[in-house]
């Protein structure tokens, strides 16, 4: 099982990483786009949010503290499906479609974040392949 979760940390966390790296390296271009969805302060939001994903990446690609990771993402990706995907708000049917994926996309990988976040906690040490053990623990 170990294999499994490790080849599964390694195919999930591309996305996060590759959307971390834009936000801290286009974070002008982006916060124009968080500003036209009407988030304030949008360059600090872009820089956070840039940080949370790469932090909660890396934890989870890592075994450091998955758990934390795993549960970055998720805080993570909750706010930006409703601030940034807000579908019911559209007139247009293609933008509405367009940003439906992206809201059910984002809501499906929080799903998956927080399966994960219990899984590191529930594990505890008995899943191998991670360099620490989970920060918290389920019982």
């Amino acid at each position: 099982m170990d294999i499994l979760v490790l080849i599964g940390r390694i195919l999930f966390i591309p996305l996060f990483l590759n959307s971390a790296i834009g936000h801290l390296t286009q974070t002008k271009m982006m916060a124009g786009y968080a500003g036209s969805k009407g988030l304030p302060a949008p360059q600090a939001s872009v820089l956070g949010s840039g940080v949370v994903m790469l932090l909660g990446a890396l934890s989870v690609l890592l075994g450091v503290w998955a758990d934390l990771g795993a549960l970055l993402l998720a805080i993570f990706l909750i706010p930006t499906a409703v601030l940034m995907h807000p579908f019911w708000k559209e007139s247009d049917a293609t933008a509405r479609q367009n940003e439906m994926i992206q809201f059910f996309k984002d809501i499906s990988l929080a799903g998956a974040s927080l399966m994960l976040f219990a899984l590191f906690s529930f594990a505890d040490d008995d899943l191998g392949l991670t360099l620490t053990g989970p920060l918290f623990g389920i019982d």
